[in-house]
């Protein structure tokens, strides 16, 4: 999976904040000084699957007879017995911690037997680099996974070579990925969670999905409980490395039922699949700042094919989503009239609360500009939980900033600079030390009361 390199403060809106942009060092130092540490996540609580088993079984096998372009894949693939990962190269400091986290995981919630070394040829091998050089090779990934290579020099010296295709792969027996080290705590976690979800599993991304990171929406940062199910079936005694697409369609739907009797009592939902024109389009939409004509127009193909589809889901949702953040700069209550279109879509489908969380940064932030940040309290209260639960640190760091507007508003000054302090040390992890130090700070020192 190739996310796009990046990062985007969603509160900056303009007006949002009433503080002007002036340097105080010496109260960005005292601040600094009795700011929290990076924060850490607790106990795991991964949202699980919100779809019936029926979906989950059909979603199962598009996920791992497909590649992202749509390219078929003639077998099913895994790692057939114990599976071993070493970390190589340069790691950040964090990345070994959340790598343990995430391996605990996989043991734990998929019971995968997967294990660390610390020497020796491992089955896959995660090669901390940086950002230079895994663009200099894909210049729109962030991080990749590619089979049978153990470093990004041996990858680049045999990149043209069959033994470096997906489509030819027919066992899984030696992989790399390649994450940056170069960039935020959150950036290397989430690499590392959907490059290795996609080395032992799944290669595929289906836009359909509402409650995974096997998405290109790029919600879903950590694995979810979907997510869990899906890499726990993958190595599940009823398969095996060599089946066909049918030999898998007939026994993934018994696989299912076993581990996941919830899923039983759900209702099936309409199966579309997602036209190779709509992807392109809201790919060719996906951006920040002030639109493009190009962009307004990839919007609205989305829209009506949407429209034409007879879609009542997330993906109906999703352009309207684009098309607010792309025009909230020069039209902002046309941004906000899209949101709403947005949520009513997104309210009627399962396992859309994150997205939703997402909008309420958007809204917040808006309501903020407009004087009734108090009014807002309930919605960020709401994302607030829902973005702790799915551990995405930024997204929490900018969330705790609005509210502590919203409160700062509301006539409680100490409860917005306690929350203010409390979203640095998400912001650490989220962000990156630098751009706290550069900014976040100056909202804390100069919104003390």
């Amino acid at each position: 999976m190739k996310r796009l390199a990046g990062i985007f403060l969603g509160f900056v809106l303009a007006g949002c904040s009433s503080v002007d942009r002036i340097e105080l060092p010496d109260e960005i130092k005292v601040t600094e000084a009795a700011a929290p540490v990076t924060q850490a996540f607790g106990a795991p609580r991964p949202f699980p699957p919100a779809r019936s088993n029926t979906n989950i079984a059909a979603d199962f096998v598009d996920l791992h007879f497909s590649l992202e372009s749509g390219t078929a894949l003639p077998v099913f693939t895994r790692f057939e017995g114990p599976i071993t990962v070493r970390l190589t190269g340069a790691p950040a400091p964090t990345m070994q911690s959340d790598l343990t986290r995430l391996l605990t995981r996989l043991q734990r919630e998929a019971r995968i037997d997967i294990r660390q070394v610390n020497d020796g040829q491992a089955n896959i091998t995660i090669e901390a680099v940086t950002q230079r050089q895994i663009q200099r090779l894909l210049p729109q990934a962030a991080c990749f996974v590619v089979p049978n290579a153990s470093s990004l020099e041996e990858y680049n010296r045999d990149k043209r070579k069959t033994k470096s295709s997906w489509r030819a792969l027919r066992s899984r027996e030696r992989l790399a990925i390649f994450i940056p080290n170069d960039v935020s705590p959150q950036e290397m976690r989430d690499c590392l969670h959907e490059e290795l979800a996609q080395a032992i599993g799944p290669l595929n991304d289906m836009y359909r999905l509402p409650d995974s990171v096997f998405n290109d929406d790029n919600f879903h940062t950590v694995l979810t409980g979907f997510d869990m199910l899906i890499l726990r079936a993958t190595y599940a005694p009823e398969l095996q490395t060599g089946m066909t697409r049918e030999q898998v369609a007939q026994v993934i739907p018994g696989v299912i039922a076993r581990l996941n009797p919830r899923g039983a009592n759900l209702p099936v939902q309409p199966i579309s699949e997602t036209p190779r024109e709509w992807i392109d389009a809201v790919q060719l939409a996906v951006g920040k700042g002030r639109a493009s004509p190009r962009q307004m127009r990839a919007i609205d193909r989305a829209m009506r094919i949407g429209r034409e589809q007879g879609w009542t889901d997330h993906r109906r949702a999703y352009p309207h989503y684009l098309k607010a953040r792309l025009g909230e700069f020069d039209a902002p209550e046309e941004a906000q009239r899209e949101y709403a279109i947005a949520l009513q879509y997104l309210r009627a489908t399962p396992g859309t609360e994150l997205q939703r969380a997402h909008i309420s940064v958007q809204t917040a932030a808006y309501a903020l500009t407009q004087g009734r940040g108090p009014e807002a309290l309930p919605d960020l209260d709401r994302a607030i939980a829902t973005m702790t639960r799915a551990e995405n640190a930024s997204m929490l760091a900018t969330l705790l900033l609005l509210k502590a507007e919203a409160l700062k508003q509301a006539g409680k000054p100490e409860q917005a600079r306690s929350v203010r302090l409390d979203s640095l040390g998400w912001a650490r992890y989220g962000f990156g030390s630098e751009l706290v130090v550069s900014s976040l700070m100056q909202d804390v020192a100069l919104g003390a009361p």
